[in-house]
């Protein structure tokens, strides 16, 4: 009988030689079942409204998007090319898209297993694949697929998606039609540069955002490239196919101004470029640099959508715009398109400065003072129904409190702060700080505190948190 000292001893001995062994033979095993010893990445991110949207794992660094669109707009032939950076140690990961058939999957030009469950679509890389992402964590995903993208109806009623118009059609991603017609990392903290190709019968335009690289006719069919370089959230992307006529003009400083219109609207529409111009250069002196390298609009017809979208250099307007509403679209190139709300809950920083920008518009050229733009907004009860930080679920996102109460506690801010250099200082630091980025209610609070060494605490309890009407001196 051993000596139950030594005989431990020679067991320790033992598993020193085989464990070793053993965990080789799990990561054979591992790896042969389709890559590394990662985890796959999560579907969906919790967004506190939308939480199957976007996916865990990666961040999308780029999208290539080469759209062939049939006569009717009904159709399309599409190629996704996504570049992205591993977050984690992958084994599997996400995209989302919906309704739309998907042919074939390459992962670093390899094939990849698809699997479906609604609108998440399930990769899973082979084994050099999945070492490659241990090792250099880039990639590069093409997704070819085909079909009739879908035209979604949103919780609040409204349309998105691949909206269907006289002549062609129009694709408005807030806040998930974007994934009705391409691929991706669908929510608004993950953005990217992109490069959107799209194929239409001659005689019909395509645009998009960004600056248009190169138009090419051939066979019958003309290829518009666009491209956008600074990043953008997918739900700010669009494709714009028609009878457009497309203008190019440039501002007092060189900033080029694309605007894209529908004829049926053309004479309504004749003075908008110029006061794009006029807006843009304003907005600069209110808030500090265009952040993008070109502006513009899409004009179509009345009824081509319900509303109007900041879609990103390029806003959409379903016919002619008024002056506010023009105001609104455009700051949001500052509010909500440079700076981009971390999660749907962060709405109101988009709505509420966009808001406000009409105020300071309306003051500034209307002689209407931005006290009295507040107290009308006090007045209405519409915009007490809930607090600007929280609406109760997905089909409140866009009803007043979001926009109107929003704009009122950013005039509390300024009131607070008393003076007014000071106020449009942090304003313009904020925007400068998160240039191009993503940022949370919490990170805004943050900022103004700092910056203004007050603290605020009360009214963000009552302004933006509250569920009833603070007194106003």
């Amino acid at each position: 009988m051993d000596h139950p000292t030594a005989a431990a001893a020679r067991r320790t001995a033992h598993a020193a030689v085989l464990l070793p062994a053993v965990l080789a033979l799990l990561a054979g095993c591992a790896a042969g079942l389709g890559g590394s010893m990662g985890t796959p990445g999560a579907a969906g991110v919790r967004d506190p409204y939308f939480p199957r949207l976007g996916n865990g794992g990666y961040d999308v660094t780029h999208y290539g998007l080469t759209l062939d669109v049939d006569a009717t707009a009904e159709r399309l032939s599409a190629t996704a090319v996504i570049t992205a950076r591993a977050t984690q140690d992958l084994s599997a990961f996400h995209l989302d898209l919906a309704g739309l058939e998907v042919r074939s999957v390459t992962v670093e030009g390899r094939p990849a297993a698809v699997s479906r469950a609604g609108s998440e679509l399930t990769l899973r890389p082979d084994r050099a694949v999945a070492d490659h992402l241990r090792t250099s964590g880039t990639f590069r995903t093409v997704v070819r697929y085909a079909g009739s993208p879908r035209t979604v109806t949103d919780a609040d009623g409204s349309e998105e998606g691949w909206l269907r118009t006289a002549d062609g059609a129009v694709a408005l991603g807030e806040p998930a039609g974007s994934l009705t017609w391409f691929p991706g990392n669908h929510h608004p903290g993950d953005k990217a540069a992109y490069d959107i190709r799209v194929t239409v019968p001659e005689g019909r335009s395509a645009v998009s955002n960004g600056e248009l690289v190169s138009r090419r006719t051939d066979g019958g069919h003309t290829t518009f490239h666009w491209r956008t370089r600074e990043p953008m959230a997918s739900y700010l992307a669009t494709v714009a196919v028609g009878r457009y006529t497309v203008r190019r003009t440039v501002t007092q400083d060189g900033l080029p101004v694309i605007t894209a219109v529908d004829p049926a609207v053309a004479g309504a529409s004749a003075g908008v470029p110029a006061r794009i111009a006029e807006v843009v250069a304003w907005g600069e002196e209110r808030f500090g640099p265009y952040p993008f390298s070109s502006a513009g609009a899409v004009v179509g017809r009345r009824g081509d959508a319900g509303y109007a979208l900041e879609t990103q250099n390029r806003p959409f307007f379903p016919g002619p715009p008024d002056t506010g509403l023009l105001v609104h679209e455009l700051a949001h190139q500052w509010f909500g398109d440079s700076v981009t709300p971390e999660s749907w809950r962060d709405m109101w920083l988009n709505e509420g400065f966009a808001t406000y920008a009409e105020w300071l518009w309306s003051e500034d050229h209307d002689g209407v003072p931005v006290a009295e733009s507040f107290r009308k907004a006090y007045a209405d009860e519409a915009n007490w129904a809930f607090p600007a930080s929280r609406p109760p679920g997905p089909a409140d996102l866009s009803r007043p409190p979001v926009y109107g109460r929003g704009a009122m506690v950013v005039h509390r801010i300024r009131q607070e702060v008393d003076d007014d250099e000071a106020f449009f200082g942090i304003v313009r630091g904020w925007l400068s700080a998160h240039r191009h980025g993503n940022a949370s209610t919490a990170d805004f609070t943050a900022y103004v505190e700092e910056e203004s060494g007050l603290d605020l605490t009360e009214l963000w309890d009552t302004w933006l948190d509250g569920g009833s009407r603070p007194p106003v001196g």
